[in-house]
């Protein structure tokens, strides 16, 4: 079985296009500055690169600089560098890069102009990062490649970002809040490598708490968000996009952007306040190891006013006051001095001593508090270095909830702030920032839990016609259209399971009245064209109409009013629907973000729906607990939930809607936009009502952010005895199924799966496991279906791609009743078909070597064995994915 770290090993990279050591860029033993010494740039990242402390060599060509070795051209450095840093004008950039490529380097910082940066990459085979890149700093390495006015201290923060700008804030505020830095990584104009690279890196480095990005061009939105999400699983990170408003053009905030993040597990701030507030806190609290929901925060101050101030600004921010116990106020009362009140807030007297502290303490020890906010006002005679040493023996205490504080005031609270700044606190300078803080972290928490959530068992068995959706795209295109009528857009959604309202086509009012007669009154009368978008906007709509002459009389009207608003629209009849039972309005809608691509929107809906401004948005796929949440965030929800005269509506149908609405995109990414609207809810279910599609041009298809569920790679397996398992691609539902199916192995398969002795895998790991990115890894699972329709998993293999794009990593482990029945081998065959179309050439694995099965196995499906170097007691193996022939 493979080795594995079940907690602490690294996700791999995503492929390269073309491979780089990462450590050349992000942990290099040789640097060359290649320089024109005109430039006021190449003698500030001369004179960081010397006096950084680097441990390594540091080479400069093309001037001199002190304490850095000349070479007279590339060509004549004494070793081949690992990164160059070239400060040298637009035109003088692919020679150089070409000469670095040919000496051996690997990367290079682009910290000037280069417009066509990408080509020359592409051209001279030399990974960059840049234009405008304001450079590396890895303090710890005492490695400063930048364009920064101070060299950062070293610390547990990274930031990456694309403004220099922005950049030099951050760092000027760390330094004087005493914040320091694992990375500081440049992107730039992200022209070549990336935001993805940078996280896949800090992803997998022990050094990194938490990582700050500053956003404002995301190159492949699947590879941000895959990576992304990879380094949310084990460390906070916090995202800020400036110009998100001015770029679409709207005023409002990056809705689709903050959706995209929060399926990472990342926190999306707005604004460079929260930005630092969130550096404050995340760079110095020690998370709580113990659970909760984190919106409970408890207050203590030694000064009312501060109290009730953090007290509004916790409720303002959608947190809950923590509830105190009685018994936790009782200790209360006995540990502190007489004088203090409340029971949260609680406030001292003002000359507090010790007892600020202390009750920090106390608080941060109860099970129902998750953020403690200590707030101290200034006071004449008090002993601020007494005050300070408690509040620190507070924050520092391990087990217990994160204590923020805030020593208000600036002259004499100042210097205090500094002081406990120094000593690893977060502390601010107002009640309000403070608690901005303590709402960071759980925003944190949520966010990175909701990425990691373990769905219900329950699966939305679709079955859709998809050939008639394709038989229809393809009459639409011949007709030398882009737009569906609305009563073919209908067809499309029921094709997908989604109810929609009966209806006919006619052809004149006659035909029309006809086709209401046979539905049966009252009907709905609409126009159709696929030239009018919006019917009611010049009378394209009736409703209500209960006789044929009514019908007869609608029509005509129409027609005439529709020939003067639009005389060149095309008009190929009408649509007349039986009139739905009226429900809750909802919009569901389909469409595209230039930087995150297709999304999903969901609100209140009918005409006035672009007013009510009740939109939340996700990203697709989207499952049955994706769709729930959606739905949940917009105020549609307390509607559907009932309220006054208004029935509680059928949620789980409105839930099943989005998730058909999803899978239609997933199936046809041909699609640019598909909107419903109204979907009418009530108790009985849903209704589509009204609907509209558009296709792209031929030949363009979207690309979704997150990759959809691998239906290709669904199949079956005969096993010796007869029986058929059915073996898939895992999938996040499998979780509960996953965690019984390894809690069914004996001892010794855990030991020789896992490497050492569990009894069963926490929650995050099963998450890690089932919830997988599918560009990085795969993991095929052998499935018995009971008659009763409940799944029994029997066998896993799993292999994830690693760092170097070409290599995979495997796993198999199978159900001791289906030993000798053929599952093992057939599974790693399936891996294996996945390796091979997935560029991987080489999978490798690590194998006990008391495991004699599974090194007989490994050494029947032509793997090589090789005792490890570092562990006598472990084999390596390894073959290529497709063998030789022969």
């Amino acid at each position: 079985m493979l080795r594995r770290t079940m907690t602490t090993k690294p996700l791999p990279t995503i492929r390269s296009r073309s491979r780089l050591r990462e450590e050349a860029l992000y942990h290099p033993d040789h640097v060359v500055l290649v320089a024109d010494p005109t430039l006021p740039m190449a003698h500030l990242l001369a004179a960081n690169l010397a006096a950084g402390g680097f441990a390594g060599r540091l080479s400069v060509v093309g001037m001199a600089a002190a304490g850095l070795e000349q070479a007279a051209s590339v060509e004549a450095l004494p070793a081949a560098p690992d990164l160059g840093v070239l400060a040298l004008p637009p035109e003088a950039l692919e020679p150089a890069m070409a000469a670095l490529a040919a000496r051996g380097c690997q990367a290079a910082l682009v910290p000037g102009a280069a417009p066509d940066l990408g080509a020359i990459c592409a051209r001279t085979g030399l990974r960059a990062l840049g234009q405008g890149s304001f450079g590396i700093c890895v303090p710890g390495i005492g490695l400063n490649a930048s364009l920064s006015h101070l060299a950062p201290r070293r610390g547990r923060l990274a930031l990456v970002g694309q403004s220099s700008a922005l950049a030099r804030a951050v760092l000027d505020w760390a330094e004087a809040e005493s914040v320091g830095f694992s990375h500081v990584i440049g992107i730039g104009g992200n022209a070549d490598l990336g935001f993805a690279h940078a996280l896949d890196w800090l992803s997998r480095d022990p050094g990194t708490g938490a990582v700050l990005l500053d956003l404002r061009r995301i190159k492949n939105r699947r590879l941000f968000v895959s990576a992304a999400k990879a380094a949310a699983r084990t460390r906070p990170v916090v995202a800020i996009r400036a110009g998100a408003r001015l770029e679409d053009g709207s005023g409002t905030p990056d809705a689709v952007m903050e959706a995209a993040l929060r399926r990472a597990g990342v926190l999306h701030v707005q604004g460079l306040d929260d930005l630092l507030s969130a550096a404050e806190t995340l760079a110095r609290v020690k998370l709580s190891p113990r659970g909760g929901a984190g919106d409970r925060i408890a207050i203590v101050s030694n000064a009312s006013g501060l109290a009730q101030l953090a007290a509004d600004a916790v409720l303002g921010g959608g947190a809950r006051l923590a509830t105190l116990p009685e018994e936790a106020l009782a200790s209360l009362k006995v540990g502190l001095p007489a004088g203090w009140a409340g029971r949260n807030p609680i406030t001292l007297g003002p000359l507090t001593g010790t007892a600020l502290g202390e009750a920090a303490a106390m608080l941060a020890a109860l099970p129902q508090v998750d953020t403690v906010v200590a707030l101290h006002a200034p006071v004449a005679g008090e002993n601020p270095e007494t005050i300070a040493a408690s509040l620190s023996a507070a924050a520092k205490a391990t087990r217990a909830a994160p204590v923020l504080v805030c020593w208000a005031g600036q002259a004499t609270a100042g210097p205090q702030r500094a002081a406990l700044a120094r000593a690893g606190l977060a502390v601010f300078a107002t009640p309000e920032a403070a608690v901005r803080g303590a709402l960071h972290l759980w925003h944190d928490r949520r966010n990175r839990a909701a990425a990691a959530e373990l769905p219900g068992r329950q699966v939305l068995a679709l079955t859709p016609d998809r050939d008639a959706v394709a038989a229809l795209f393809a009459r639409v295109r011949a007709d030398g259209r882009l737009s569906l009528t609305e009563d073919e857009a209908l067809s499309v959604l029921a094709a997908y399971g989604m109810p929609v309202v009966p209806g006919r086509i006619a052809a004149d009012g006659a035909a029309a009245a006809a086709a209401a007669e046979a539905l049966g009154f009252p009907v709905v009368l609409k126009l159709r064209s696929p030239d009018i978008e919006r019917k009611t906007e010049l009378g394209g709509v009736a409703l209500g109409l209960r006789s044929a002459a009514a019908v007869r009389e609608a029509a005509v009207w129409m027609l005439d009013a529709a020939t003067r608003a639009r005389p060149g629209a095309r008009l190929e009849g009408f649509l007349v629907q039986r009139e739905a039972p009226r429900g809750q309005e909802l919009r569901l809608r389909l469409d595209e973000d230039a930087m995150f691509g297709p999304f999903i929107g969901f609100g209140l809906g009918g005409t006035a729906a672009d007013l009510l401004g009740d939109e939340q948005v996700d990203l697709p796929p989207l499952n049955r607990t994706l769709a729930l949440d959606l739905i949940g965030r917009t105020r549609a929800a307390r509607l559907l939930r009932g309220w006054r005269d208004h029935r509680a509506a059928d949620i789980e149908a409105v839930a099943e809607a989005l998730v058909r609405l999803s899978q239609v995109a997933v199936d046809f990414p041909e699609i640019a936009a598909f909107g419903v609207n109204p979907l009418f809810a009530g108790p009985e279910g849903v209704l589509a009502v009204d609907a509209a599609c558009t296709l792209r041009p031929e030949g363009q298809r979207a690309l979704l952010a997150i990759p959809p569920y691998p239906e290709e790679w669904v199949g079956s397996f005969a096993t010796r005895s007869g029986e058929v398992l059915a073996i898939r691609p895992i999938r996040p539902e499998d979780a509960e199924e996953h965690g019984a199916f390894v809690r069914r192995l004996s001892p010794e398969d855990i030991r020789w799966r896992f490497f050492s002795q569990i009894r069963e895998l926490p929650p995050q790991q099963i998450a890690r496991m089932t919830q997988l990115d599918y560009d990085r890894e795969m993991a095929f699972c052998a499935i018995r279906r009971h008659a009763d329709g409940r799944e029994e998993l029997l066998g896993v293999s799993r292999l994830i791609r690693e760092n170097d794009g070409e290599t995979g990593e495997f796993a198999v482990v199978v159900d001791r009743r289906m030993k000798g029945q053929g599952l093992g081998k057939h599974l790693m065959q399936r891996l294996f078909a996945w390796g091979k179309a997935n560029g991987i050439r080489t999978i490798a694995g690590q194998v006990l070597a008391d495991n004699a099965p599974m090194l007989a196995f490994a050494k029947g499906l032509g793997f090589v064995l090789k005792r490890s170097a570092e562990d006598e007691e472990v084999f390596d193996v390894r073959r290529p994915t497709v063998l030789p022939a022969g």
